[in-house]
């Protein structure tokens, strides 16, 4: 029994499953797409190579004689352990289960990760997700505790024991409102904004620190009117007194309605930045985490500007 039942007869065992459920050579050849001829033959050589008949021939039809019954029943049991068992590795190799930790600037929070997860668990949808809003220090850090399995990090520190899966140019934005008259410009030059009251991301951000090196080249000095550590007040502050905020594309959407638009700041004045997709250097991913950051690698370059 255990050696009849191989690769070699799986297709037979559907034909045989055929010919039981219909009780009739003819019937079950049609649903199988094969000629009445062929199918008996079938049967009768599995019927050889089992050492046993299995079907009672009737003047109406055929049905399962007692070894045939057994042996259907054997076979039902063997493909359902076959079904557990492939549905348990999936199970392990994170095709429905698994666990996704990821680390990120709060630009990434936005648009981009709700829109990456919610495709992800589209086709995976046993896979949840813990993110982890932090600066660039923070997320670093999670990634070198395995507190996290993939870091998305603008202008990383240190890179110690950081594996880089994808990086990208991030030119930083200025957002300003809809109607301000600096939004005519297509790119707009460091001396612009800088004159205008200003809504800048903390010292521990990357966007804060690639302003901050463009202004001291120039021996200008960084004034915010408001620094915070959310980068929703800061693309929101900009409807507010004609004030400017800063942040990088990927943190941005055009929509008509919220009265803002964002336009590049002149790489002749600030250095384009990096977007880093990382995980830690020598690690072997759960496979979830892996597939994930092969998704995002390609979503990233999208977003590159």
């Amino acid at each position: 029994m255990e050696n009849i039942i191989s690769m070699k007869h799986l297709y037979d065992f559907q034909l045989i499953e055929a010919v039981a459920r219909t009780g009739s050579m003819r019937r079950a050849a049609e649903d199988m797409n094969l000629t009445g001829s062929a199918l008996n033959r079938r049967i009768r050589r599995f019927e050889e190579d089992f050492g046993f008949a299995i079907f009672e021939r009737l003047p109406g039809g055929v049905r399962l004689n007692p070894a045939g019954e057994l042996l259907l029943h054997h076979y039902r049991g063997a493909r359902s352990d076959l079904a557990r068992v492939r549905s348990q590795v999936a199970d392990l190799s994170g095709e429905r289960r698994g666990h996704v930790s990821i680390a990120c600037s709060q630009a990434l929070t936005p648009y981009f990760l709700p829109e990456q997860i919610a495709r992800y668990r589209a086709q995976h949808p046993g896979v949840t997700f813990a993110v982890k809003v932090g600066d660039r220090v923070q997320a670093e850090e999670q990634l070198a505790t395995f507190s996290t399995d993939l870091a998305l990090v603008f202008e990383p520190i240190y890179l110690v024991d950081f594996e880089v899966i994808q990086c990208v140019p991030q030119q930083i934005h200025a957002i300003l409102a809809a109607d301000d008259p600096l939004a005519e410009k297509p790119e707009l030059r460091l001396r612009d904004v800088l004159t205008r009251p200003c809504v800048l991301p903390s010292a521990q951000y990357g966007v804060r620190h690639l302003l901050g090196l463009a202004a001291r080249k120039r021996r200008w000095e960084l004034q915010p009117v408001v620094e915070s550590d959310s980068f929703e007040l800061i693309r929101h502050y900009a409807l507010h007194e004609r004030a400017i905020g800063f942040q990088i594309p990927i943190g941005l959407k055009s929509v008509a309605d919220t009265g803002l638009v964002f336009r590049p700041l002149s790489e002749a004045d600030v250095p384009v930045g990096n977007l880093f997709l990382g995980q830690k250097q020598g690690r072997t991913l759960p496979v979830a985490s892996a597939r994930f950051a092969m998704q995002i690698a390609g979503a990233i370059v999208d977003y590159a500007g």
